[in-house]
């Protein structure tokens, strides 16, 4: 295995680890879909692209989320990305489009 793909496993497993420790105990680590990429978290409604990465590409992320929110044919999705320093995913970032946080702020009311 990779350098870079162990890097994005431990971050995948830490992210699983996080959203079990919040309730979220069906949440699994995807398989590789190739080209038809759903994700790297499975188990919930939304779907959710990890990132391990020291250079933050956000708005390459989002857009690539975005690819990954109609492949999965769902409507919400989001960039989990690591912050440096900080080993539990509860510590680390979260970035989608704002169309997205406006959807899941009308599922909350």
């Amino acid at each position: 295995m990779s350098r870079q793909r162990a890097k994005g496993t431990r971050a995948e497993t830490e992210v699983v680890a996080a959203l079990h420790r919040a309730g979220f105990t069906e949440a699994l680590r995807a398989p590789l879909w190739g080209a038809h990429d759903k994700g790297d978290i499975v188990g919930i409604p939304a779907v959710i692209s990890v990132k391990n990465q020291k250079n933050m590409k956000l708005a390459e992320w989002v857009d690539d989320c975005q690819k990954m929110i109609e492949n999965a044919g769902t409507d919400t999705g989001f960039v989990w990305h690591k912050r440096t320093g900080r080993g539990r995913a509860e510590d680390w970032y979260v970035t989608m489009k704002a169309s997205t946080m406006v959807e899941l702020l009308k599922r909350l009311r």
